[in-house]
């Protein structure tokens, strides 16, 4: 767009903060809405294979991390704007696609539409709201930006049960009026700044990630079935290296990296990256698993699962507030860590407590009510630690990292119960299969606490900064 054009543009912060909101709202919410539904997803098309369904979590996760840091490199070389309304159009169209699909190979193609488009507009909304807030209020507006994705998280399972409750499709459909809505809205309204026209990113670094994490999920899935020592699942895993070695390799050379090596040395950045991969792997793990639990083994209908998730989430901001004091006080490190064993109380609450006999009260609320404090004392430290030492030319870049580490998390963790799970025959079978998912996943959050306790406390000289980072 010229700058004739961008000129007539109203660039009120507070109307641009709305708009991108709403889509980033959309992107957040799909991330936990569906697995509200996946069971009336398996219903509907006769699917009983956990296995081959939980592809429609996994591609969405894996396809939108592994294009996060590309797509925001895309945006702030030419046109955040183009790219923001472009993914937000390609995340509407790929929503009634999926509210249209025939079969579970059908709904994991749309979903993938649907993360290209959420992994298009997620950093060049912030790259929008960065643009045009004033300097005294961007902290602010980052604040805000980070709480609607947040906020997709704790209405996901309430909002997915209502909606299951008329059909699982309108999971999908319900994005298509609200993201029309704002790309009619964000065509008048949104400015254009100028882009750097650096270099462009390194689509193939992308796409061997992609196949290096998809590899890995997949010999993990099919490790019951195909059996773990089984030729298929042994070069699932060789793949799986294959690829890791040559996204490190593109990564080192291409002057726009997925992974840019000099983020790896800014102070806590690679710690909190990790600890973001570990405990999006409990927290995918514990999310899928007590769906399925109150789903197909207790009998609950989607709004009654959904109900029975939401008060974990809706303590998360509470706890999150709180916790900033207790982090002036003992540093960011201890909290991470307690967070990571409360999150694994409240796993081993359930492993404990719950029977086959329906008792919310004695058996799954307790478990959720622990599991969000650790959520809310885990997830808004890590990631202020994690950005902390970076310069502010950075601070997008290595936001999209910590992200992308996410969702790596939260796909490989889809996987984990999948293997964990695997195909109980009976009540009894079944309660020690969800009960051995828990253990698992329990001692996965101890480990992301473990790795997060040596985050550096406030007031602790920092080392000298890297000049790449500058």
């Amino acid at each position: 767009m010229s700058t004739s054009v961008s000129s007539r543009v109203a660039t009120d912060h507070r109307v641009v903060l709305a708009v991108v909101s709403v889509a980033v709202l959309l992107s957040s919410l799909d991330l936990f809405i569906v697995n509200v539904a996946l069971p009336a997803v398996a219903r509907d098309f006769g699917a009983a294979d956990l296995s081959g369904l939980s592809w429609v979590l996994n591609a969405y996760a894996i396809v939108f991390a592994a294009l996060l840091v590309p797509a925001g490199r895309l945006g702030d070389r030419g046109s955040n704007r183009t790219v923001f309304l472009l993914g937000l159009a390609l995340f509407v169209i790929g929503s009634a696609l999926c509210a249209l699909a025939w079969n579970v190979p059908s709904l994991v193609g749309f979903r993938v539409a649907q993360a290209v488009g959420a992994a298009m507009l997620t950093p060049s909304s912030l790259g929008l709201v960065l643009a045009t807030t004033p300097a005294a209020q961007r902290a602010t507006a980052v604040r805000l930006w980070v709480a609607f994705g947040g906020l997709g998280a704790a209405l996901g399972p309430v909002i997915g049960g209502l909606l299951v409750e008329i059909d699982w499709r309108w999971v999908f459909l319900v994005n298509v009026p609200i993201g029309v809505v704002a790309i009619a809205v964000g065509l008048r309204k949104l400015p254009d700044p100028r882009g750097d026209r650096g270099a462009l990113p390194d689509v193939l670094g992308a796409l061997l990630l992609i196949g290096g994490i998809a590899t890995v999920i997949l010999g993990l899935v099919k490790g019951q079935e195909w059996g773990w020592s089984s030729t298929g699942v042994l070069l699932a895993f060789a793949a799986a290296v294959i690829f890791g070695i040559g996204f490190v390799i593109s990564s080192a050379r291409h002057h726009s990296p997925v992974l840019d090596p000099a983020l790896l040395r800014a102070t806590d950045f690679t710690r909190m990256a990790a600890n973001g991969v570990f405990f999006q792997v409990a927290f995918a793990g514990m999310l899928l698993s007590v769906v399925l639990w109150a789903q197909n083994v207790w009998g609950w209908s989607a709004l009654r699962t959904g109900l029975a998730i939401a008060p974990g989430p809706l303590i998360v901001p509470i706890v999150a507030i709180l916790a900033g004091r207790l982090i002036v006080r003992v540093g960011a490190g201890p909290v991470i860590a307690a967070g990571g064993a409360a999150f694994a109380a409240g796993l081993l609450w359930w492993a404990f407590a719950i029977t086959l006999e329906p008792d919310y009260t004695g058996g799954l609320l307790g478990g959720m009510l622990v599991t969000g404090l650790g959520v809310g004392l885990t997830l808004p430290t890590a990631f202020a630690a994690g950005t902390a030492a970076l310069p502010p030319q950075r601070f997008a870049t290595g936001a999209a990292v910590l992200s992308m580490a996410r969702q790596i998390g939260l796909a490989i963790g889809v996987a984990v119960v999948v293997a964990t799970l695997g195909s109980p025959a009976g009540p009894d079978e079944t309660l020690d299969a969800f009960q051995r998912t828990w253990y698992v996943t329990a001692a996965i959050a101890v480990l992301a606490g473990v790795i997060g306790l040596g985050a550096r406390k406030p007031g602790r000289v920092a080392p000298k900064p890297d000049p790449a980072l500058a």
